[in-house]
């Protein structure tokens, strides 16, 4: 969004409003700010809680001050990770506090020791460490030039400062066929993960997608046309400094990044231990200065908008990567035309969330966010929701990047738990959440739009692979019931295909396919048609095909390879250098 001072303060004074408990000057007697030197107090067992409340405006104050971890609204109550001095705080407070004695013990027991671990976190193989994503995905990029680029993109609080330890560099994977001829600017999918530190799954997602897309080039057609056609932006770790903290057992609870030069004692109830830092989803300088003022607040701000090196550097990667897309009035909707889509990974919560999260007001693309939220969820099988139904935020990355460039911004909740077991990472949140991202990827040229239209499932090509001149049958299923919770399902009113270039690509040759019953009559329909291959030259081809509700919609695309010669070897060969 462009910049615009009176448009600033008038939303600024709206989150103010709506976010006053807060941080209000009456409140903070509710919630006391910790002043004073920061302390070096042990950290006490950590007690997990339930905290009934009675309003939105009594979550919203408890999440400005505790680290909430679950938000129960239909039984009124929100679930903590608390000390014990807290609980006795809470409850002269007048709270109805009730510590889970089951995930207390279970969350405050060392994990089992592997025998013959040689990577990964203590008692977590599957979650690399900072260092090894770092190098994996760096090597990942060396081995594979032609697809992926492993960039610098800014430096850690440790780094800048020095402050006594090694910081990090903030990386960014880049992916995208650069041999690939296109006629546009490719569209951009941006990835986050590990913005707070102690969400493990988050990183590794992040590093597993890159992987699955790189090993998976050349042989899964939907995978090929998206890196010769689109880019991949991976920021695996976005918070390094606090990430290495909370490798460690007795850190594990870290959530944000490690900068203590802003003041505070971190042993004043209701704040706990040795939890210095600024938490990187409450700095960015979108409507920041609603969320917790304490330094030692689990949802401390920092002392200013985008304070932290690391908010820099990805608020100024984004701005590199993506245009301004929205417009200077407050409710200025971002174009149907607008291309590009960010997601960033938390834990946890299986929640798929979207702007707004500094108001229960909805953004002015809410319905098209909405849309998109509801077909990710359907992947990951979570729930979707507006951010601030969760509870409120302000200076969060979705915000940031839907606020100030229009760009649909969403949060992941993985899973059921900062510390997941690796069964089940490996067994549901992986392959779940890959489908999800997949879709995403396909839907960042028309994010607004796409998302509407019917799923093109099921493609199949017979025979795969022809002599010249031989007739190829395609056959698949336009669907457009794959949304969770969202509107009613239209009709399949038409669909269409193109040889060796999506149809949005100029010179294409765009051809009509008709349902195989005879009528369009449904919301799930099987397509098929024949097409003659006399002409085509020997080698690998593309079809691409699409499907079109009756509301006008258009989905993404999808895609399967046809080999015309007799060499079926041919079909498995990495695509590199054939475009």
């Amino acid at each position: 969004m462009a910049a615009d001072s009176t448009k600033r303060m008038f939303l600024l004074a709206i989150a103010w409003f709506l976010l006053a408990p807060a941080v209000s000057p009456s409140s903070a007697s509710v919630l006391p700010a910790s002043t004073g030197t920061p302390a070096q107090a042990p950290h006490s067992e950590t007690l997990i809680v339930r905290v009934y409340f009675k309003d939105r405006s009594t979550v919203n104050r408890l999440a400005a001050n505790l680290d909430v971890w679950e938000v129960n609204q239909a039984e009124g109550y929100l679930v903590a990770a608390v000390t014990s001095d807290q609980v006795g705080w809470l409850r002269q407070q007048g709270f109805t506090v009730v510590v889970d004695d089951t995930k207390t013990t279970a969350l405050n027991r060392p994990p089992a020791t592997i025998s013959g671990q040689a990577s990964g976190i203590s008692g977590f193989p599957c979650y690399r460490t900072v260092e090894e994503t770092y190098s994996d995905l760096s090597q990942l990029a060396a081995a594979h030039p032609e697809l992926a680029e492993w960039i610098d993109i800014g430096d850690s609080w440790q780094k800048t400062t020095g402050a006594g330890q090694v910081g990090y560099d903030i990386h960014s994977l880049v992916l995208s066929n650069r041999a690939a001829q296109v006629p546009a600017a490719k569209p951009r999918f941006f990835l986050m993960g590990a913005i707070h530190a102690r969400e493990y799954a988050t990183a590794e997602l992040a590093a597993r997608f890159a992987e699955h897309l790189i090993y998976n080039y050349g042989t899964d057609p939907d995978i090929t046309w998206l890196l010769d056609h689109f880019e991949l932006h991976i920021v695996p770790v976005a918070n390094p400094d606090g990430r290495k903290l909370a490798e460690q057992y007795e850190s594990r609870f870290q959530r944000k990044n490690t900068n203590d030069s802003n003041g505070g004692s971190c042993a004043v109830p209701p704040q706990p231990a040795d939890q210095y830092g600024t938490d990187l989803n409450r700095n960015h300088s979108f409507l920041w200065g609603g969320a917790s003022p304490a330094a030692c607040s689990e949802t401390y701000q920092g002392p200013s908008a985008a304070s932290e090196p690391e908010t820099q550097a990805i608020e100024a990667y984004l701005k590199s990567i993506f245009p301004d897309q929205r417009g200077e009035g407050e409710q200025d909707p971002a174009p149907l035309s607008s291309s590009g889509l960010l997601i960033s990974l938390h834990s946890f919560g299986e929640l798929v969330l979207w702007p707004w999260g500094w108001t229960d007001f909805p953004a002015p693309n809410d319905s098209e966010l909405e849309v998109l939220g509801a077909k990710l969820a359907f992947f990951n099988a979570y729930h979707p929701q507006q951010s601030s139904q969760l509870y409120a935020t302000t200076g969060d990355s979705a915000d940031f990047a839907y606020g100030e460039l229009g760009v649909p911004a969403y949060t992941f909740e993985l899973g059921k738990d900062f510390f997941q077991d690796c069964e089940t990472f490996e067994a549901v949140i992986l392959p779940d959440n890959l489908t999800a991202l997949l879709y995403a990827f396909k839907a960042a040229r028309l994010p607004y739009q796409n998302p509407s239209g019917p799923d093109s499932l099921d493609l199949a090509v017979n025979p795969a692979i022809n002599l010249p001149g031989g007739t190829v049958t395609v056959t698949f299923v336009a669907d457009d019931t794959r949304r969770t919770g969202a509107a009613s399902a239209e009709t399949i009113s038409a669909a269409r295909y193109s040889i060796d270039a999506p149809s949005w690509v100029d010179g294409s040759a765009v051809l009509p396919l008709d349902a195989a019953d005879g009528s369009f009559d449904s919301s799930s329909e099987v397509l098929q048609t024949a097409i003659e291959t006399t002409g085509w030259a020997e080698g690998l081809h593309m079809i691409f095909v699409e499907s079109q509700d009756s509301a006008g919609n258009w989905g993404v695309p999808s895609a399967a390879f046809i080999w015309i010669g007799a060499n079926k070897a041919a079909l498995y060969l990495p695509l590199v250098g054939k475009q």
